[in-house]
């Protein structure tokens, strides 16, 4: 008899079982694909290892991972699980050893626990009817994929299996977008750590700051930082996230001036540019675009 590592049922596929079934292939790559099946039978889902999404029965101790019971599991929120959740939370970190192999444990940890919130949770949500899936969100993608009502030959089967390669790259994507975020977020605590001044933020590349300074509460104003070879930025801190305003703008007198005219405004041989709207501005030099830091701070 056909060894059947995963199982979830039949019929028109939603974005969570997709989803679970692009985590397990990840955390199991050498058995998931090659031993998974879809069927709503009682019999063929009793011979499964992993069931989810159908069998009604939420027990991790025996690898069942439905969610659609009178007393379906919950998140500590209240929110309920899906199938995504319920598999991710059994095997994301699983998954994430192959996509992030020689990322530190710590960070794994802290990467799953992001994944979890911005991409699984989300999926949750709208498999349980709290949020509505748009044509153009994931979920509504995925639901596309199913074959249409007047299909008179539907592969089922290989219509998920197209499904889950949609699932697969945003997995994978969304992966390597939250990496890169948390380490940018460790290289602004770093920075943080040896400023000389608390509100200049010396960072060693052009990378996303603003998020982390307002996560952890740090009293930045202006984050300096190599650009393109040759030059060097500073950008000023927003007052709030979302906000297009500064918390201190660079002066007024050097609201869209560059080369000459700015330098003999602000009295810097190789300051190169302010924005008109003041919340970034260059030099060619790291020692340029510090000063500029320091004459914001005294005009301030």
């Amino acid at each position: 008899m056909e060894r059947i590592r995963a199982l979830t049922h039949s019929g028109t596929f939603h974005a969570d079982e997709v989803t679970a079934y692009a985590v397990l292939a990840l955390a199991e790559p050498e058995t998931v694909p090659r031993h998974f099946t879809r069927s709503r039978d009682p019999e063929v889902v009793a011979r499964a290892e992993i069931v989810f999404d159908v069998g009604g029965v939420f027990d991790p101790s025996r690898h069942r991972y439905d969610h659609h019971m009178r007393e379906r599991p919950l998140r500590a929120d209240g929110t309920p699980y899906s199938s995504a959740g319920l598999i991710w939370a059994a095997f994301g970190r699983d998954a994430l050893r192959t996509l992030v192999p020689d990322a530190p444990d710590g960070l794994r940890e802290r990467l799953w626990a992001a994944m979890d919130r911005e991409f699984i949770l989300p999926t949750d949500r709208i498999d349980n009817g709290i949020g509505e899936a748009d044509g153009l969100s994931y979920a509504g993608l995925i639901a596309d994929i199913n074959p249409a009502w007047d299909d008179t030959a539907p592969d089922e089967n290989a219509r998920f299996l197209e499904a889950a390669r949609l699932a697969d790259a945003a997995l994978r994507r969304k992966v390597a977008a939250l990496l890169a975020r948390l380490r940018a977020e460790d290289a602004v605590l770093a920075a943080a750590a040896a400023a000389a001044d608390p509100r200049v933020l010396e960072l060693p590349a052009s990378m996303p700051w603003q998020e982390a300074a307002f996560e952890h509460g740090l009293p930045v104003l202006f984050a300096v930082y190599p650009s393109r070879p040759g030059t060097w930025r500073i950008d000023c801190m927003r007052p709030e996230p979302g906000s297009f305003g500064q918390r201190l703008p660079l002066p007024e007198a050097w609201a869209g001036l560059s080369g000459e005219a700015l330098q003999r405004a602000c009295g810097i041989a190789d300051a190169g540019f302010v924005h008109p709207a003041r919340f970034t501005g260059g030099a060619a030099s790291r020692e340029g675009v510090l000063a500029m830091a320091r004459q914001a701070l005294a005009h301030a």
